[in-house]
């Protein structure tokens, strides 16, 4: 299993529930800022990225990057760092 991190910018609908089920589809996921989500998946990152495409307008913008390794973060809630130590290795 890999993790991703997925960013998105939804330039004109700014209609974000379609995405937001198919990142949530993914079963295993946190959302940590607004328009970054961070999943679990066997999946490559150009097979998450051709399914999430499939709900965006071609304007929009989407970066899905593989996680591994050093992180860090700040701000974050109790719930949302717990899930990063326990998937980011």
């Amino acid at each position: 299993m890999s993790v991703y991190q997925i960013n998105y910018d939804l330039r004109k609908q700014r209609d974000y529930s379609p995405l937001i089920e198919r990142i949530k589809s993914y079963g295993y996921w946190c959302h940590p800022l607004e328009s970054a989500w961070i999943i679990v998946t066997d999946q490559t990152a150009v097979q998450v990225r051709d399914n999430l495409k499939a709900v965006m307008d071609s304007d929009d913008g989407l970066l899905v990057t593989r996680l591994q390794g050093e992180a860090a973060w700040y701000g974050l809630s109790n719930e949302i760092s717990q899930w990063l130590k326990d998937n980011l290795q």
